[in-house]
């Protein structure tokens, strides 16, 4: 009987040990998706407005630091655009330009929360955060002319292509994230975080445009050139007076064009079953 005894209980020993060595608990990194918004400014939105918003989709690996500080890296993709229709102003709407681009976007961003926030625990439960870093984009402005889309880089409207190399530009730019956002955790390893960010850009052309016009005879091949149609569309308003006469302001070099997106993450803490070395971070599941 002893010897029954002394059986089952090592199998029960046994059985609590495995037990407490298959528990699991959460590590430092979590991975998430995005979905939300954006809206472009620049030089054809200099009043900001909201007329043109549109999806934003993305990807994360967010790596927390400690309860304060956490780091991450995104994708987001997204699209932008804006019509001179759209202001208010007289002579932007004569001015008649539009663009449409495809963003893609990578960036590293720092996350500082106002709270502790320990997913799992109750008592750090949600907090508010500012967000700040640095990343880039491709983008690539066109617009459609008579039925057919046309890349406007190309092109030369600014007269990138007869003499005015300055202001030559690419299809990247840096991009700086800066923005507000509150994270709360659903259930021990999932978050939700909403977060609304703009993004400061080194580019100006993002909507190609940024400095004046160059003059219609500097693409005057034929009056059917893409380039010749597109640098001044307000001819398609009033041919007698269109305005773009040589060095007359096309676009506004002031300032930067940017872009904001508004997004709601959800993202799921990786699971570990390595005895945990930092309780405040490793919480364990029940």
């Amino acid at each position: 009987m002893q010897k029954t005894s002394s059986v089952v209980f090592t199998l029960l020993a046994l059985f609590g040990f495995s037990v407490t060595k298959a528990q699991t608990y959460f590590t430092k990194t979590e991975v998430g998706l995005s979905l939300g918004c954006s809206q472009y400014f620049g030089d054809l939105n200099d009043s900001y407005g909201f007329k043109t918003i549109s999806g934003a989709y993305g990807i994360y690996a967010r790596r927390h630091i400690n309860p304060y500080i956490s780091v991450k890296l995104v994708a987001n993709y997204t699209h932008v655009s804006y019509d001179d229709k759209f202001n208010s102003d007289l002579y932007s709407k004569q001015r008649n330009l539009n663009f449409q681009s495809n963003i893609f976007e990578v960036a590293f961003q720092s996350e500082f929360n106002f709270f502790s926030f320990i997913t799992g625990d109750k008592e750090h439960r949600i907090t508010p955060y500012l967000t700040g870093g640095i990343g880039g984009f491709y983008y690539n402005p066109y617009t459609v002319f008579k039925g057919q889309e046309y890349d406007l880089r190309p092109l030369g409207t600014e007269g990138q292509n007869v003499g005015y190399k300055s202001r030559k530009y690419t299809n990247f730019a840096p991009c700086f994230p800066l923005g507000v956002g509150v994270k709360f955790w659903l259930k021990g390893g999932v978050n939700m975080t909403i977060e609304v960010a703009d993004r400061l850009t080194l580019t100006d052309y993002m909507d190609d445009v940024s400095t004046t016009y160059v003059g219609a005879n500097k693409f005057l091949v034929t009056t059917n050139s893409p380039g010749y149609a597109l640098q001044d569309r307000s001819v398609e308003l009033n041919s007698t007076n269109p305005l773009g006469r040589k060095d007359k302001q096309r676009g506004n070099t002031a300032s930067s064009d940017q872009y904001m997106m508004a997004m709601v993450t959800m993202s799921w803490h990786f699971k570990t079953y390595k005895c945990p070395t930092d309780m405040a971070w490793l919480i364990k599941t029940y």
